[in-house]
């Protein structure tokens, strides 16, 4: 029974190997195929649960397989540090962007009540769509269907209808004030939920790719398709080949599923 479970698992795993080299892509993927290749004798009970549990649905096993060696290879602990970290940076800039684009706004409704009280101009821009014009000056389909029509409208209402420069720019320094940095992919939002990187990052992200490609969300996974504690910790370890030293088990599993439950 146990050959007749690892098999097919294995199987799917070759046939990952050889596409990818064939195609010449998804290397990190074939790196997490190998290593699960070599690593049978831990995997043994995963994969009597899986073909258990899915062996009757061929394309499903394929897909949880598959599931498995993306998530290892691009929400792996090493690719959630780097997130958190461009996470974080973007924060920042939207920050400094709130900072500056105010600090520019304000020089900008300075130079305008110089130039409006006094005998001197700098015949620079004062009006949104000049700078809106000449911004797109490169971009030939601006030039060819937008400009035109641009123009017109701006020659149709004076000044008076049309926000400030200072205005213009104001706007982009609230805009970043108040920016909310999200994934827009699932799987990495369910992956960074918490602020500090832990091996937990994975299992969320592994746990979100299942729910992704559950029946309901017309994937081929059945709905609430589940697998062990064990099996998890023992998916985990080999995916991401740990060190014996950094090795999970089922209770670590089954207490980040109650804390994120809770």
């Amino acid at each position: 029974m146990e050959k007749r479970a690892i098999q097919p698992c294995e199987n799917i795993l070759r046939q990952e190997i050889e596409y990818n080299r064939e195609h010449k892509i998804l290397s990190s993927e074939t790196a997490v195929a190998e290593c699960l290749l070599v690593r049978t004798i831990e995997l043994q009970d995963a994969y009597l649960e899986l073909n258990e549990k899915l062996g009757s649905k061929p394309p499903a096993l394929k897909v949880f397989l598959g599931l498995l060696l993306s998530v290892a290879a691009f929400w792996n602990p090493d690719q959630l540090k780097e997130a958190r970290s461009q996470r974080k940076r973007l924060e920042e800039i939207n920050g400094d962007i709130s900072g500056k684009a105010s600090e520019l706004a304000s020089l900008l409704d300075q130079r305008t009540a110089i130039e409006n009280a006094s005998s001197f101009g700098s015949d620079t821009h004062y009006h949104c769509m000049n700078v809106i014009v000449e911004a797109a000056a490169e971009n030939h389909l601006f030039s060819s269907w937008v400009r035109e029509d641009l123009q017109n409208l701006s020659a149709r209402f004076d000044l008076k209808y049309w926000p400030s420069l200072g205005d213009f720019v104001t706007e982009i320094s609230r805009d970043a004030s108040v920016a909310e940095v999200i994934s827009h992919d699932p799987i990495t939002l369910a992956s960074t939920s918490s602020r500090r990187n832990s091996l937990a990052d994975f299992l969320r992200a592994l746990r979100a790719a299942i729910y992704e490609n559950s029946a309901s969300n017309f994937g081929q996974l059945p709905d609430g398709f589940k697998v062990s504690d064990g099996t998890l910790a023992s998916l985990t370890n080999c995916a991401l080949d740990l060190p014996q030293n950094a090795i999970i088990d089922g209770q670590y599993v089954k207490r980040l599923r109650q804390r994120d439950r809770g």
